[in-house]
């Protein structure tokens, strides 16, 4: 992750603990493998706005709006994904 503040890394979130109906900013993405590679496609970069649309019954997968579309994320695969919420 590239050198940020003390105050804007206390900021920053995981993006599986992003509230419903929230939007945030990727900031980094450390997953790894396949799963990285999949996320990436989806254009899961840092600098991409992301919004939580809503949970399954059981909480997971969440959907999230990404770039216009609606994508079910589990959460065990976005727990290294850090995002900073925006308004």
């Amino acid at each position: 992750m590239r050198s940020e503040s003390s105050e804007t890394r206390h900021k920053l979130l995981p993006l599986s603990d992003l509230p419903i109906g929230l939007r945030g900013e990727v900031i980094s993405v450390g997953v790894t493998g396949a799963v990285r590679r999949r996320l990436l496609d989806l254009g899961l970069v840092p600098g991409t706005k992301i919004e939580a649309v809503r949970k399954s019954p059981v909480n997971d997968p969440v959907a999230f709006s990404i770039r216009g579309a609606t994508i079910a994320l589990r959460r065990d695969d976005i727990r290294d994904i850090y995002i900073k919420p925006i308004s």
